[in-house]
């Protein structure tokens, strides 16, 4: 008798390892057809892989058809997103359930692209909660007026707001001889801060281009095996406080070091392939532009950002340090302006703006020159509502992880906390208070 009540226990053990087995292998199978699809949405669509450094062996045989398959594709989305959503509802594993649920998400996006590509389009809204998981708040014109007229209580100089911010900022606009300079310095401080929190992977690096021509002011290419390459658009005059932002949010902490982490922790250590690809219009875009964003704040808190520049970054740009807390002043409160941008893109997509009255309006209300609003309505028009992941993405990680006790005060747990989002799938619905 005894030896039968201790046989029992032991077939319960292999029953649920071999339950367990056959669900990851379920699972795995399903996150190796996310990658070809993925990957051959890509076939069409230029802009649907941002990166991949997956096997080879998931990447199309054949040559994309001659019209683009919109039917057969979202046939291929809805048949993934039924088996993910199978495996979810009868899975045992927190973790399994975990990624099959982000995988779905994601497909839901996949789907939206397609149709997008196709020349079918949502309302800017719901757009975006098809594509990036959530819905960005709307402002009225009252909201920014009130802070431009904050704005007009602390600029030197009558007249308009917009040309007297420009006159501010334009004694901060980098020589082009000592771009590559100041960028390289301050994006070294900004991994000297990043390793002083994060054991990076052995041999991370990436390379710093300058580019022309392009709809963005910076871009990472995340190439695989901890390499990135990143490129800075120099179409455009470079501003002193941009070297940090751009640089902080190309590299450490942020795409750069969000793609590394994700490949090391989820890629290589529990080999979820669904993570080598990254398709751009998807709800991981919200948390990686978000993240990049919040991350200049966690690696330069407080002073600190105004302290480096005055000490380090203007000497070596040779530029005067005079006005430069005015100035800095002068971002915080533009950077509540940052909305404007999203209602700049709701007026574009649904043709109640022109490209010259959204230029106007981002003139007015983000205080862009002609040169910038111009490009900034190429870049919505290109990417779309793509845009509230740099604003509203950054305020949902704000809120996670400061809600969640990495305030200011304890910059140890934001560093934490911070680390933890970069090394996780999200779904962005997680970072929405509740």
């Amino acid at each position: 008798m005894k030896k039968f009540l201790i046989v029992i226990p032991v077939l319960f053990m292999l029953s649920c390892s071999q339950s367990e087995k056959q669900e990851n292998n379920k699972l795995n199978q399903l996150a190796a057809q996310y990658v070809k699809l993925g990957l051959t949405i890509g076939q069409y669509d230029e802009d649907f892989v941002d990166a991949y450094y997956g096997p080879d062996s998931l990447k199309p045989k054949t040559q994309p058809e001659e019209t683009f398959p919109k039917d057969s594709l979202l046939a291929a989305v809805n048949i993934l997103m039924n088996d993910l959503k199978d495996v979810s509802r009868a899975s045992e594993i927190d973790s399994n359930r975990m990624r099959a649920d982000w995988m779905y998400k994601q497909l839901i996006a996949f789907g939206e692209r397609i149709r997008i590509f196709s020349g079918e389009y949502l309302p800017f809204d719901e757009e975006s909660k098809q594509l990036f998981g959530v819905t960005a708040p709307t402002y009225e014109d009252d909201y920014f007026k009130t802070q431009l007229d904050e704005l007009d209580s602390i600029l030197p100089g009558k007249g308009n707001v917009s040309n007297r911010f420009q006159r501010l900022a334009k004694k901060f606009i980098i020589p082009k001889d000592k771009v590559d300079a100041v960028m390289k310095a301050a994006i070294a401080e900004a991994r000297k801060r990043t390793l002083a929190h994060y054991k990076l992977p052995a041999g991370e690096a990436f390379t710093l281009e300058y580019v022309k021509d392009k709809p963005w002011s910076g871009y990472n290419w995340y190439k695989g095996k901890y390499h990135s390459d990143v490129q800075i658009n120099t179409d455009l005059d470079i501003y002193i406080d941009r070297a940090i932002d751009v640089g902080s949010h190309e590299s450490y902490p942020g795409h750069h070091v969000y793609n590394m982490l994700l490949e090391k922790n989820l890629y290589n250590d529990k080999k979820w392939v669904e993570i080598s690809l990254y398709p751009l219009f998807s709800p991981q875009s919200l948390i990686a532009e978000g993240s990049a964003n919040y991350g200049i704040e966690v690696a330069f808190p407080g002073n600190d950002k105004v302290n480096f520049t005055r000490n380090v970054l203007l000497p070596l740009a040779g530029l005067d340090t005079a006005d430069v807390d005015l100035y800095f002043k002068a971002l915080a409160i533009r950077g509540k302006l940052n909305y404007a941008r999203n209602e700049a893109a709701r007026g574009i997509l649904s043709d109640e703006m022109s490209d010259s009255k959204a230029q106007q309006w981002l003139r007015k209300y983000c205080l862009m020159d002609d040169e910038t609003a111009n490009k900034s309505v190429k870049f919505i028009k290109k990417y779309r509502s793509y845009v509230i992941n740099y604003n509203y993405g950054q305020d949902l990680v704000k809120d996670y992880i400061e809600r969640n006790g990495g305030t200011a005060k304890n910059p140890a747990k934001r560093w934490e906390l911070f680390g933890q989002l970069l090394s996780h799938e999200v779904n962005p619905a997680e970072l929405v208070k509740k």
